[in-house]
């Protein structure tokens, strides 16, 4: 049997970055995702503000052309407010060539990735993971993928660990198994994304609060030029006939969309809005990512959450192993963060609250004054998505960071 200091379930941002700044302290770091590739389940529109860009050591190859201009749409989609900054806010990235770009960065790291092994339970430090018949094997050989992306089992092993991270989204097995907080509120989202013909216009973010096709949170268009994102999220108990119907009905008229220039591609999935979890750690593991509930509730980002609580859970899991001081696992308290988020939760419940195309009317004019577009500016183009976390100056000298 094998054993790991530490096996991350999960290998989008948050695991590979996680895995990365574990196995560059010296540590015994494997990772496994129960996909076939990195390119399949992507979920996010992968946004990045200008902060992560600032902080971050991200590959500017693969991230779209700034954008300065937001645009926020009443339900009758008349006389948007525009808001425009003087520096990039905003870079939407190629996100499966990001996920590719993390793996490579954490098996240079020395971590071990494995994809197609799914994770399937663990206990008193023994882990049970199933190899599909898809499943890439240690020299990278890969099996034939069944024609519905759907494989069998080709293998059980069980692998000793220390510690495990996890970093398998929303709705976490790892939490459970664990003991852990589980995100209990989410919004739940669908978008088409599609190249767009180059040089058609300014690149924009374009923002529809109409809870006619987005209850409780909105529609967006973001056209940077190369690629366009329609979406749509919203509070699921609302979403008549389903996200998918309203996605289609928003993408018909949607302001700012440009006509497909490439194939069409589909995406979606639940997004905790519920803000970071209270019990994030015990002895035997700890969450990161949308599994920690690390999203923003007011405007759903996650990518930035997941990048800074990454830094101080490597950091926090280090320390733990090499001293097997439990006092160490406190420093990373989703209660204390909690604390820190009163103000967004207590938005996130006044955008639920829109439930009518009158309200969102009246919301909209509101924001057309000097204070709400004041307010406005400051939730798009600020810097207090995310908390500061406590381990800032230990992080730094890991690698995803720049020099």
């Amino acid at each position: 049997m094998q054993t790991v200091d530490v096996l991350v379930v999960g290998a989008g941002l948050a695991g590979l970055s996680t895995a990365q700044l574990l196995a560059r302290r010296g540590l015994n770091v494997m990772v496994v995702d129960r996909r076939r590739s990195l390119s399949a389940g992507v979920r996010t529109t992968g946004i990045f503000v200008r902060r992560t860009l600032d902080d971050f050591d991200l590959p500017g190859h693969l991230l779209g052309p700034g954008v300065r201009d937001v645009l926020l749409y009443p339900p009758s989609r008349r006389s948007p407010i525009r808001l425009t900054s003087d520096r990039d806010e905003f870079r939407v990235a190629d996100m499966a060539a990001v996920y590719e770009h993390a793996r490579r960065a954490a098996e240079s790291a020395g971590a071990r990735v494995l994809l197609g092994v799914r994770y399937t339970g663990s206990s008193s430090g023994l882990v049970r993971l199933e190899r599909t018949s898809g499943a890439e094997s240690g020299d990278g050989a890969e099996g034939a993928e069944s024609a519905d992306g759907v494989h069998g089992v080709a293998g059980v092993e069980v692998v000793g660990v220390r510690f495990v991270v996890g970093a398998d989204g929303a709705r976490s097995r790892v939490a459970r198994d664990l003991g852990l907080d589980v995100n209990r509120r989410f919004l739940v989202g669908a978008e088409i994304v599609h190249a767009v013909a180059s040089g058609a216009g300014v690149p924009a973010f374009h923002c529809v609060l109409d809870p006619r096709v987005a209850p409780g949170y909105l529609g967006w268009v973001v056209d940077d030029g190369r690629h366009a994102h329609v979406g749509v999220a919203g509070e699921p108990g609302a979403m008549q006939g389903g996200v998918r119907r309203l996605l289609d009905a928003f993408a018909a008229d949607a302001p700012g969309r440009a006509a497909p220039a490439g194939p069409v591609e589909r995406r979606g999935g639940p997004i905790p809005v519920g803000g970071v979890l209270r019990r994030l750690a015990c002895p035997d593991g700890l969450l990161v990512g949308d599994a920690a509930g690390a999203v923003s509730p007011l405007t759903a980002g996650g990518l930035d959450p997941c990048l800074r609580m990454s830094e101080l859970a490597a950091a926090v899991i280090a320390d733990y192993l090499r001293t097997g001081d439990r006092e160490v696992l406190k420093r990373y308290d989703g209660a204390s963060l909690r604390a820190r988020f009163r103000g967004r939760l207590l938005l996130r419940r006044l955008l639920a609250g829109i439930r009518s195309p009158v309200a969102a009317e009246a919301a909209v004019t509101v924001l057309r004054t000097r204070a709400g577009r004041a307010l406005a500016a400051r939730i798009l183009f600020g810097d207090g998505s995310f908390p500061e976390l406590e381990p800032r100056l230990t992080a730094r000298v890991d690698a995803v960071r720049r020099p």
